[in-house]
């Protein structure tokens, strides 16, 4: 399923004071996910496997490594979870890193929040605006985005310009 995203990631000192201020506004708490993501060697884009309690997904995405809000262009899989697809994936593209994270997961509409803590780069912020199917616009998803930015008071100097799996492969945070 083809889907748009306009997110950021934002590092931040405690995550649990956005948090708080997002609960203001009575979001649907989906849960805390213990996420581990796979990372695969692909030549175009990321490719993960995500294995968790809460989510799990082939994801292929591909987004400008920007600090900024950004679109993302993704394509994602849900199945159910076995040994077998990761150990398929391994064999034919090999495995390019290993992000593992507890992931609280919110969401307000069509835009997701996720408050993440990754071990040894810390905690993070994650804001989503989704569109499937061109619904809502671009500019709408960009709008909520930037939005929620402001509302949760990070500031540009705050977003991530690269992936967690990036991040652990270079330890640049």
């Amino acid at each position: 399923m083809p889907i748009e995203i306009v997110e950021f990631k934002a590092k931040v000192a405690d995550h649990r004071i956005a948090e708080q201020k997002l609960l203001t506004l009575s979001p649907d708490f989906r849960g805390t996910d213990n996420q581990v993501d796979t990372y695969f060697n692909v030549s175009k884009g990321r490719l993960k496997l995500r294995e968790g309690n809460i989510e799990s997904s082939l994801i292929w995405y591909e987004r400008p490594d920007e600090a900024s809000s950004k679109l993302s262009q993704v394509r994602l899989y849900k199945h159910t979870p076995s040994p077998d697809l990761k150990e398929l994936l391994a064999n034919l593209h090999g495995i390019k890193v290993i992000v593992e994270k507890a992931r609280k997961i919110y969401f307000i509409e069509n835009v997701k929040f996720h408050f993440d803590t990754v071990p040894g780069l810390g905690d993070f912020i994650e804001v989503e605006a989704i569109a499937e199917n061109g619904s809502p616009s671009r500019t709408r998803i960009q709008e909520q985005c930037d939005h929620y930015a402001a509302f949760l008071q990070v500031s540009p100097e705050d977003y991530m310009s690269l992936s967690y799996s990036d991040m652990l492969l270079t330890r640049k945070i």
